[in-house]
């Protein structure tokens, strides 16, 4: 049996506030992230994350409009299919595909929040319980090596790295959520101008409502510049405090 004191250990190291991270530390990781981003083969590599949070989404808000998630499906090329079934016009299809690329940023967003509190753990046990919430709509084998892997090593760091790893790898990976967030969107519309895709989000929101794909291509872009503005205001903004600048 689990002790008394063994529970409460494990509350306080869920719930506990961490100590202050190093300014430096805040400002090193977003340089991480803005480079990972930015590069090629780092962003082949880590865009992976970015569809996770993408499809789930996409899943999240099909279940909360009331429609039937059947399932997804992440590939090795890092793109993804969630597939619902509901009316396919009216609220629920649209904020349902409007979830997956607003999703990365609003999920980075919901992470800078926790640390600004000094919640590292909890974010980082939060993640593990998002992925494996996920895992149970995978429905092919990449998919679900991509949430066992992600989600294993997100759990290896949470349970046995110190705290101070544990800061840099809860900032860098909120931070890379922040930033991932905007280059898909940029990679949407060079595709889309280029005919190579036909079927995305903003051209099915197109074809259910009278506005343009290109007008949601925009809403995605403006949603996902603000929330990177507000994430990066509560990751450094006790950092421009500490300096004795103003936001």
């Amino acid at each position: 049996m689990v002790s008394i004191d063994g529970l409460t250990g494990l509350w306080d190291r869920l719930f506990g506030a961490q100590p202050d991270p190093p300014p430096l530390l805040v400002l090193l990781t977003a340089a991480v992230a803005l480079v990972v981003v930015s590069t090629r083969l780092p962003w082949r590599i880590a865009r992976n994350a970015v569809t996770i949070a993408h499809e789930g989404g996409h899943a999240l808000a099909a279940l909360l409009t009331g429609r039937r998630l059947r399932g997804i499906r992440l590939h090795s090329d890092t793109s993804g299919l969630t597939l619902s079934a509901g009316r396919p016009t009216g609220p629920g299809m649209i904020l349902t595909l409007l979830a997956g690329y607003l999703a990365p940023p609003l999920v980075g967003l919901a992470g800078a929040w926790l640390l600004g509190g000094n919640r590292i753990t909890l974010l980082l046990w939060v993640a593990v319980a998002l992925l494996l919430a996920m895992l149970v709509m995978i429905r092919n084998v990449f998919g679900v090596l991509s949430l066992l892997v992600t989600g294993g090593i997100v759990l290896a760091v949470s349970w046995y790295a110190s705290p101070e790893v544990q800061a840099v790898f809860a900032y860098t990976g909120v931070w890379f959520l922040l930033l991932g967030g905007v280059r898909p969107v940029l990679e949407l519309q060079r595709l889309r101008g280029r005919g190579r895709m036909p079927e995305s989000d903003a051209d099915q929101l197109a074809g259910i409502t009278p506005l343009p794909a290109f007008f949601w291509v925009t809403v995605f872009a403006l949603v996902n510049l603000v929330t990177l503005a507000v994430g990066a205001l509560l990751l450094a903004g006790p950092i421009l405090t500490d300096a004795g600048l103003t936001l």
